[in-house]
């Protein structure tokens, strides 16, 4: 073979190298990138997955609401629905299969076990629950379930007459309570000075009233008229003051609606069942509350008639009574700061 023969044969052999090397390198990178395509949609989904998977809520939720009773329930058609079952029944098909029930006396003290997360949700007075939201809790409104909570103001024997009356006077109040909220607006409004409010729960102001050691108190709508059938004379009550009216509202704390996110649904739905069956049996219904609160069914039926149970989560005239309660609390430096209503309102 000649010298050039070599040196041809040669070139062929590094040009065919060179073709096997880029053949194989394509090779590669075309296998890399089927790799690659192929890990793709399988990541993508282990991530739908992940995101549609069914959420498994805790078994126990605790629900705390306010009045204490021997049958342990709030009343309206939250109560209802826990007496029956009905609640637990709709909860039950999420895995949810121990609910407690934890009854306050007033308002701060639920939201105090809210904020420690000693409770997942509860229903209370919208003024205590906005006085919580402002000092920064971690709670989402998911529930407006009443808009007519009425407060009422209840002087002594033989003590003030009129709102004039209260000057220099001293009224036993439930600090942080709707009935704080009315008769601190209703004091403003009427231009009232020197009036000293001291802080009680329901049962130590009646006694207090009885003994005269305070000139008149703040009671909400039954026990109101029960003080007013024993001889006490009503003063006000918010019903002339339709701004000062309260409203009920149902709170989840932040952490529990991230465990179960749908619970607002789940939640609402369940009540609304619970509301359609009381409706059906009125008279059960009354009696139900006669035996949580010790009055005559047909006093429950005058203040706490059924048609005032709301069947919607918010109302436009509920929530424009909640932003009125909430600038007021502000206004007042009731509330520790101003926020957002609407980014603590779940809808």
């Amino acid at each position: 073979m000649t010298e050039k023969q070599i040196q041809r044969k040669r070139g062929f052999l590094r040009s065919s190298s060179l073709v096997v090397m880029l053949a194989t390198m394509v090779a590669l990178v075309a296998a890399c990138g089927n790799s690659e395509g192929a890990s793709k949609p399988a990541n993508s989904s282990a991530a739908a997955t992940s995101s549609g998977a069914k959420v498994q809520p805790p078994s126990v939720i605790n629900y705390g609401y306010i009045g204490t009773n021997k049958l342990n329930f709030p009343g309206g058609a939250e109560g209802w629905g826990f007496y029956k079952g009905i609640i637990q029944e709709e909860f039950k098909k999420y895995g949810i299969t121990d609910v407690k029930l934890v009854a306050f006396p007033n308002g701060p003290d639920q939201s105090e076990s809210l904020i420690s997360g000693r409770l997942d949700f509860g229903s209370l007075g919208d003024t205590p629950a906005l006085l919580a939201r402002s000092t920064g809790a971690k709670t989402r409104a998911i529930t407006q379930g009443a808009t007519d909570s009425i407060g009422y103001l209840i002087g002594k024997k033989g003590g003030p007459q009129s709102i004039a009356d209260l000057k220099g006077k001293t009224v036993a109040i439930q600090k942080g309570s709707f009935m704080h909220r009315y008769i601190a607006g209703l004091v403003k409004e009427q231009n009232v000075p020197d009036v000293k409010f001291i802080h009680m729960l329901r049962p130590d102001g009646e006694a207090a009233l009885s003994r005269g050691e305070v000139d008149a108190m703040t009671n909400s709508a039954i026990f109101a008229l029960k003080q007013i059938e024993q001889g006490y004379p009503l003063i006000d009550d918010a019903s002339k003051h339709p701004n000062l009216i309260g409203t009920s509202i149902t709170v989840a704390s932040e952490d529990y609606l991230k465990k179960f996110p749908d619970f607002q649904k789940v939640w609402n739905e369940a009540r609304l069942k619970a509301l359609k069956d009381l409706k059906t049996k009125p008279d059960e219904y009354y009696q139900f509350l006669s035996q949580l609160n010790g009055f005559t069914p047909e006093l429950n039926k005058k203040v706490s008639p059924i048609e005032t149970i709301k069947d919607v989560n918010f109302t436009d005239d509920g929530l424009k009574l909640l932003d009125g309660t909430k600038k007021f609390l502000v206004d007042e430096k009731l509330a520790e700061k101003d926020f957002d209503l609407n980014q603590w309102i779940l809808k």
